[in-house]
C-alpha cells in the first residue's frame, strides 16, 4: 500500500515567496500536464500510438521542482513521468506530441526511441537513458563537473520509489555525499514499483531514512502539496548552491492510473487504495486553495481550461500532420560519422 501522509491545508502564498502570476502559472502547467497526459493515454488506447506512461498524481511536486530551479544555470535530469516538470521548464505541448507520435521533428530523438526521454540543451534538461535509475548517476556526474568548474549551478534529478531498490541509487547518493556535490535527489514516491507495493520493497518507513547512511539530509514531504513541496525543494536547492552538499527528498505522491498502458492494475491494486489515492489528487486540491485565497475565480478557471484544451488539440493536430522519420536516417547519431 502507498505511504500514508497527513493532508493539511496548503501554505499561504506569502509563506513561499511567490506571487499570483507564478501561482497561477503553476496551476496552468498542472492543467496542461493532466490534459496532455490523458490525451496521450487515449491515443495509445485507440491504437494511434503504441505506448503511454502517465504522471497523473505527480504534477504538484514536479511543478514545484521546476519552479525551485534557476533556469539560467541549473540542470535537470528527469525520469519518464516528469511531464509537468518538463512543461514548466519550457518544453512545449507540440514537442510532447511530436515525441509521443514518433515524428521526424520530435526534439527528443527524432522519433527513434520510446516517448518521454526528455531532453533540451537550451533548457538545460539532460536526457536520461532507458535503464531505470541511471539518471541519478548522470546527475552526480553533472554536479561534479559544475563543482570542478567553480560554477554555482545545481543539478536536480528525479526517480520513482522502485528506483531506490537499484544499486545505482545508492552509488549515486554515496558519490554525491563523499564529494559534497550540488545535487538534489527527488524521489516521486507513489507507493508502487509497477505492481510491487512499497512495504515489499523496503523495510524503512520512509525513503528519506536512507539519507542517514550517506550523511546527507533526508526530508519527507507530501508531494501532493505543491507549496510545501516547493518550500522543501527550494531549501535543498539553496543548500546545494551554498556548497552544503546533496539532499534526498521523499515526495509522497499518488498514482492515479496504471503504471503504463501495458499494465492492468486491477490484478494487484486494491480498489480502496486507489480510491484513497484519488482523494489526494493534487490538481483539485491546489485549485481549491487558489479559490480560497481569492487568486482564482470560476471565470478564470474556465478560461484556463479552455485555453489548455485548445493547446492540446493544436499539439495533437500538428503532430498528426507531421512526417514520420526517413528510414535512411535510422543510424544517424548512433555511429561516428553518421
Amino acid at each position: 500500500m502507498a505511504d500514508t501522509v497527513q493532508t493539511r491545508p496548503l501554505a499561504a502564498p506569502t509563506e513561499v515567496g511567490l506571487g499570483r502570476e507564478e501561482l497561477l502559472g503553476m496551476y496552468r502547467t498542472m492543467l496542461l500536464a493532466r490534459a496532455l497526459g490523458q490525451r496521450m493515454w487515449l491515443l495509445a488506447r485507440t491504437g494511434k500510438t503504441h505506448f503511454a506512461v502517465s504522471g497523473d498524481g505527480h504534477e504538484a511536486v514536479q511543478v514545484a521542482a521546476a519552479q525551485a530551479l534557476d533556469r539560467t544555470q541549473d540542470w535537470c535530469i528527469p525520469f519518464y513521468r516528469d511531464l509537468a516538470m518538463m512543461l514548466h521548464l519550457g518544453i512545449t505541448a507540440r514537442d510532447v506530441m511530436l515525441d509521443d507520435m514518433a515524428r521526424a521533428e520530435a526534439p527528443f530523438g527524432r522519433g527513434r526511441q520510446l516517448p518521454a526521454h526528455w531532453s533540451a540543451r537550451r533548457l538545460r534538461i539532460v536526457s536520461g537513458s532507458s535503464p531505470v535509475t541511471t539518471q541519478l548517476l548522470h546527475a552526480a556526474g553533472v554536479a561534479l563537473a559544475s563543482k570542478l568548474r567553480g560554477e554555482t549551478a545545481v543539478t536536480l534529478t528525479t526517480c520513482g520509489d522502485g528506483a531506490t531498490s537499484e544499486g545505482d541509487f545508492h552509488e549515486a547518493l554515496n558519490f554525491a555525499s563523499v564529494h559534497r556535490l550540488p545535487v538534489v535527489f527527488v524521489v516521486e514516491n507513489n507507493g508502487w514499483a509497477i505492481s510491487v507495493p512499497r512495504h515489499k520493497q523496503m523495510a524503512v518507513a520512509s525513503i528519506a531514512e536512507r539519507a542517514a547512511g550517506y550523511a546527507m539530509p533526508g526530508v519527507t514531504v507530501d508531494g501532493t502539496d505543491l507549496l510545501e513541496s516547493y518550500k522543501v525543494i527550494k531549501e535543498a536547492v539553496d543548500r546545494a548552491r551554498a556548497g552544503e552538499g546533496p539532499t534526498l527528498i521523499d515526495a509522497q505522491v499518488v498514482r492515479l492510473v496504471p503504471h503504463s498502458t501495458n499494465d492492468d492494475e486491477r490484478r494487484y491494486r486494491p480498489a480502496e487504495e486507489l480510491a484513497d489515492a484519488k482523494a489526494r489528487d493534487p490538481l483539485p486540491r491546489y485549485r481549491a486553495h487558489l479559490v480560497a485565497q481569492r487568486l482564482l475565480t470560476e471565470a478564470d478557471d474556465t478560461e484556463l481550461k479552455q485555453e489548455v484544451a485548445q493547446v492540446v488539440d493544436d499539439a495533437t493536430d500538428f503532430a498528426e500532420r507531421s512526417s514520420y522519420p526517413d528510414p535512411s536516417e535510422i543510424a544517424t547519431h548512433l555511429y561516428a560519422g553518421r
